[in-house]
């Protein structure tokens, strides 16, 4: 599932081509990816003008000179500027100067077209990245639950997910199965700053490549060199060289060095 740092490379690989262009022609053709009527939806787009692009947790939402379209890349999702069409291409949109296509191998993504956005889209968290620590400490106080299976939760918080959890409860030397309503206010702290500095870390470097993510010109990402728990099972740790665990926590694999982050 791409998360929050893969969703924001996307965007901004793909405003400046689309921002103020007018879409002349849409092409959509996985009921499994539009739900609705596909003729209604791309007649809906056409002659509709981009006029900007927003990132909410893991969601795009096209805002246009009338309505939203809402693009979420589930786990095979890209959204590719200029590339060429495969047998997976699930959605088309011609600009004046080039194509936006949307492959999906397992068609768990979404392209969607709104005339107003449904109350549906209010009940996510606020975003990872502009959630003051005020309110972050206030909802974790609220919950019982193990702070990895918390931070997945996209009604918590929104744009983390399975990579950059575990990435952040290293940071903040926290184990996966602590429980939110009990971690310090100083704790707390430490784990909002290390969820902000590795998401923008992550950003910085365009994301990771674990499998099918590229951004809008198909290039990898590069923050899965940086990992220093996730998908390193049995691998020293970067700082006490203890082999790093795995183990099942909400049903997600969940990495995590047992030395530094102990219950």
């Amino acid at each position: 599932m791409h998360e929050l740092p893969e969703v924001e490379t996307v965007v901004r690989s793909i405003a400046p081509h689309v921002t103020g262009k007018a879409i002349q022609h849409a092409v959509l053709n996985s009921r499994r990816v539009t739900r609705g009527g596909l003729a209604e939806t791309a007649k809906a787009l056409v002659n509709r003008t981009i006029q900007r692009l927003e990132r909410r947790g893991k969601q795009m939402f096209f805002h246009l000179d009338q309505g939203v379209l809402y693009v979420h890349l589930g786990m095979t999702g890209k959204l590719l500027w200029n590339g060429e069409r495969t047998p997976y291409t699930r959605a088309e949109l011609v600009l004046s100067d080039g194509l936006l296509l949307y492959d999906d191998i397992r068609q768990f993504g979404r392209v969607e077209y709104y005339g107003a956005l449904p109350e549906l889209f209010q009940k996510t968290g606020p975003d990872a990245l502009s959630v003051g620590f005020p309110e972050f400490y206030a909802r974790l106080k609220q919950h019982r639950t193990p702070i990895k299976a918390l931070l997945l939760n996209q009604a918590f918080i929104s744009g983390v997910g399975n990579i950059y959890a575990d990435e952040a409860l290293f940071a903040s030397r926290l184990h996966p199965r602590v429980r939110a309503s009990r971690i310090s206010k100083t704790r707390a702290e430490q784990l909002y700053r290390s969820i902000i500095d590795t998401l923008d870390l992550a950003i910085r470097h365009r994301g990771s490549s674990i499998s099918d993510y590229v951004d809008a010109a198909g290039e990898r990402g590069a923050f899965q060199d940086m990992h220093n728990v996730y998908g390193r099972e049995g691998q020293p740790c970067p700082r006490c060289q203890a082999p790093i665990r795995r183990i099942v926590l909400g049903q997600r694999g969940t990495h995590y060095c047992p030395r530094c982050q102990r219950v």
